[in-house]
């Protein structure tokens, strides 16, 4: 990236973009091994409706899940220039990098079947389960804050 595109709140926004989706393969690659380690020991092909993450590596998990905020708050922040494009990157990335997410499950799964199937989304605190749509519809509307942001803040 030249001198001058990095000053240019919409080139860092393609670079935060790139590193988002690049992010969700990863994250959804280690679901695929997951989903594959707990049907070898747990006899489950896919997350049934009375799942609940097995206590034994949930501490793992929780703490992958943590690791993830940073990353995705560290993009946020290396991105932005003020505070505000800060949080509008990290808006960004969390958006984009959970829509690709469940593209990237669904290129390797073919799951979920369908927008309302039910997912266990986050583990911190506790167990969030929801339909996938309703985490693709927030992460619509981050990415849509986070451009009104940056269009607002762009001269920074």
């Amino acid at each position: 990236m030249s001198a001058a595109s990095a000053k240019n709140p919409w080139a860092r926004l393609a670079v935060v973009a790139v590193w988002a989706v690049a992010f969700a393969l990863v994250e959804a690659t280690v679901v695929v091994y997951l989903r594959k380690l707990f049907g070898l020991q747990y006899g489950l092909a896919f997350v049934p409706r009375h799942f609940h993450y097995p206590r034994a590596y949930l501490g793992y998990e929780q703490a992958r899940e943590a690791a993830t905020m940073v990353m995705l708050l560290g993009v946020g922040f290396l991105a932005g220039r003020t505070w505000w494009q800060r949080l509008a990157f990290w808006l960004f990335a969390f958006g984009v990098w959970d829509i690709f997410y469940y593209v990237w499950l669904y290129a390797c799964l073919r799951w979920p079947a369908s927008p309302g199937t039910r997912d266990l989304l986050f583990l911190i605190p506790r167990e969030w389960w929801a339909p996938v749509w309703q985490p693709v519809l927030a992460s619509f509307a981050l990415i849509v804050v986070a451009l009104l942001i940056l269009a607002k803040t762009r001269r920074d």
